[in-house]
């Protein structure tokens, strides 16, 4: 079916050939691959499989070692970014390339130089506005506003409107690695349906995502990467999810409901309480639990972790000093130390345990990061590798370990899973679960309703509101979205009551 598909429509990029290495690290071997006029393809691999790799050099930002790349037809064994923006070829990179310090208007004309004339800002602002309009409506972006000042999924929805903003004529092919990374459903779906709309305007796109559900229900062929070949080509009409993990390299685990049923029961002492006004539904985590903060993104999930997490550093409001480790989702704001090692990374929370006498124990500081990173499945070089040199799904993962290594009792998790792939998810849940009953408790805001199947109880947000309790059995898509739209949500909680 594929190659039957591959004949029926004219090519928008060939890839042929193509290889790169870091140093000894080969991320990328002989890697060829043709994409239609107008296709829909899925690219998906674990963490470190090169897909990232293949998208930068396919995008320009990396210059392979060998092959070249076709476009209509041109042949180029070395080609910049520029060069192939005027080709028709966009990225939207896993790890958002605006600048924060302008605005979406002023990134727009970074990225469409041909605006820069007399005039060119409200050319810019009406080819961003038009574009975020059609892709997200109703998305109530700021487009003059610092996109920096932007949270994680308005800059996310920026980077998208940008990549498709201008005529179809003038676009071949959008890359979208990891887009709906930090989406709540409703909007993600969104993307979705105008990829369809872009097919029939004859732009291809390459949608590389962990989130398996999107690649077999909105792409016609997916691609599977292993190791840094790609070992899978087929028509995802002949896919199964199974089959897809299975051709990935990994054993998919059982489903949440099957990790529901395991469940030790939780202690009845409370660790933290978040209190309302009257008639207010209220936040309770127990000692051992892991519970879950659902919505429509942007509506006080993450304003309810950050103040916990204040309310611990500064050992505030009942809860000890220190008491609580934070998992950012948006890690190059707000979680890596870019110049840092992996190990420096993964340790920089667990100082007191790695340091004597105030000097840090350089054996000790890798002796545990490598264990968590054995634990967690870190792929890296080694623990004096700079962190920069991972994925970013391994750089998630390093973040996750900082927080597991530590000694907080109580772990706050943002959206931790952006970008990891489907087998380490498995094995992620797996260790949560592990450390709820050795006592750990977890308050995890996630925009993924697959994931909150692991939560003993999940809390659905609107305006700043808990608007609805539903037990473990109870969380379905259906029943969270009932209840983000509620005609009737309850009085504002006082996120900043006491933490008990």
């Amino acid at each position: 079916m594929v190659a039957a598909q591959a004949a029926t429509r004219d090519a928008a990029v060939i890839v042929s050939g193509v290889s790169r290495s870091f140093g000894s690290v080969r991320a990328l071997s002989d890697a060829t691959l043709t994409v239609g006029k107008g296709e829909k393809l899925g690219l998906v691999g674990h963490n470190g499989a090169g897909k990232s790799t293949l998208m930068n050099v396919l995008s320009g930002v990396l210059r392979p070692d060998a092959g070249t790349i076709r476009v209509g037809t041109e042949v180029y064994s070395q080609v910049t970014p520029a060069q192939l923006h005027r080709l028709g070829i966009r990225c939207v990179f896993q790890e958002l390339s605006l600048c924060p310090n302008l605005t979406a208007v002023e990134n727009t004309l970074v990225r469409q130089g041909k605006l820069g004339r007399w005039g060119w800002r409200k050319r810019a602002r009406g080819l961003i506005a038009a574009s975020l309009d059609r892709i997200f409506p109703g998305h109530g972006i700021d487009i003059g506003r610092p996109v920096g000042e932007l949270d994680i999924a308005q800059r996310q929805m920026v980077e998208i409107a940008e990549a498709f903003a201008g005529r179809p004529s003038d676009i071949r092919l959008v890359i979208l690695d990891e887009p709906t990374s930090s989406l709540d459903a409703r909007v993600a779906d969104q993307l979705m349906a105008f990829l369809d709309i872009a097919s029939r305007d004859g732009i291809a796109t390459i949608l590389i995502s962990h989130r398996l559900n999107e690649i077999l229900s909105f792409t016609e062929r997916v691609v599977v990467m292993v190791d840094g070949r790609i070992v899978g080509d087929v028509a995802t009409a002949d896919l199964t999810r199974p089959a897809l993990v299975g051709m990935m390299g990994h054993l998919e685990a059982a489903g949440p409901e099957s990790t529901v049923a395991a469940r030790a029961e939780t202690s009845a002492e409370i660790v933290l309480r978040v209190e309302g006004g009257e008639d207010s539904l209220r936040l309770v985590l127990r000692k051992g639990e892991v519970v879950g903060l659902a919505g429509l993104d942007g509506h006080g999930q993450r304003h309810t972790l950050q103040q916990i997490f204040d309310a611990a550093a500064r050992g505030q409001a009942g809860l000890a000093k220190g008491s609580a480790a934070y998992v950012a989702g948006d890690r190059q704001t707000e979680g890596v130390f870019p110049v840092w090692s992996v190990s420096e990374n993964a340790t920089v929370r667990a100082l007191r345990d790695v340091s004597r006498y105030g000097v840090i124990d350089l054996a000790r500081e890798r002796e545990i990061a490598s264990r968590w990173f054995r634990r967690i499945g870190v792929r890296t070089a080694g623990p004096d590798a700079r962190i920069g040199t991972l994925s970013g799904g391994n750089q998630q993962k390093i973040l996750f370990a900082r927080a597991l290594a530590s000694s907080a009792p109580l772990i706050l998790l943002d959206d931790p899973m952006r970008g990891v792939d489907v087998g380490t998810k498995s094995e992620v849940y797996a260790l949560i679960r592990a450390e709820a009953q050795a006592g750990r408790s977890f308050v995890w805001y996630s925009t993924e309703t697959e994931e909150l199947g692991n939560c003993d109880r999940v809390y659905v947000f609107r305006e700043g509101r808990i608007v609805a309790v539903l037990e473990a059995d109870e969380v379905t898509e259906e029943s969270i979205l009932r209840a983000s739209f509620a005609d009737r949500p309850e009085p504002r909680i006082a996120l900043e009551a006491a933490y008990v």
